[in-house]
């Protein structure tokens, strides 16, 4: 029977795409994997990150129903992890209960995590999902991010990020630099976050 071995991945790598079968459970210690979706348009969307102790809502639905994936996985930040293969994943679903609740929990956390998304989509407006995002990606108060890699965290087109980053700067609630955003008035992008308009 194959065993668990060590896997490790680096920042920028992807580990999976559309269509690609599921070697097995990747049970991460270290690192971020970011879940991505394209449509047909090209337009992105950030679907959830995995970090350790988390569960790949794509992998799981792979090794439970056999398909393939749906998203593309790319690596966030360097990775290391156990890989369960696919047969001793299913097996200690089974049989190990800890392991059982381990990943169920996490599976229910990750749906969580889905209806807040369709929801964000769904129902609220523009500015706060942007707001949401800064907020989420900052570092030290500012967002090394592209405007484009902002698109795909709000589920919008990136000229449009752009034009309500402006604005946002415009109020002095953010500062766009050569290599990022500065969040300039945290409590002001905390209140735009908070409206669901």
């Amino acid at each position: 029977m194959t065993q668990v071995r060590r896997f490790t991945a680096r920042q920028g790598q992807t580990l999976f795409q559309p269509g690609q079968e599921c070697p097995g459970f990747l049970d991460l210690t270290k690192g971020s994997i970011r879940m991505m979706l394209t449509g047909a348009s090209g337009r992105e969307v950030v679907l959830y990150r995995v970090r350790p102790g988390e569960v790949c809502l794509q992998t799981f639905s792979c090794l439970v129903d056999g398909h393939g994936y749906g998203a593309e996985g790319i690596v966030e930040a360097d990775i290391e992890g156990n890989l369960i293969p696919a047969a001793q994943f299913r097996q200690q679903l089974e049989d190990n209960a800890t392991f059982r609740q381990k990943v169920l929990s996490s599976v229910a956390l990750r749906f969580a995590e889905y209806q807040q998304l369709v929801e964000d989509v769904a129902l609220t407006g523009f500015d706060a999902r942007l707001a949401k995002a800064l907020l989420r990606l900052a570092d030290d108060g500012v967002v090394h991010a592209t405007h484009a890699a902002l698109a795909a965290e709000t589920a919008s087109g990136r000229a449009y990020v752009t034009r309500r980053l402006a604005v946002f700067a415009e109020k002095g609630v953010v500062e766009q630099l050569p290599d990022g955003i500065a969040i300039k008035d945290k409590r002001a992008l905390e209140q735009i976050a908070a409206d669901p308009r």
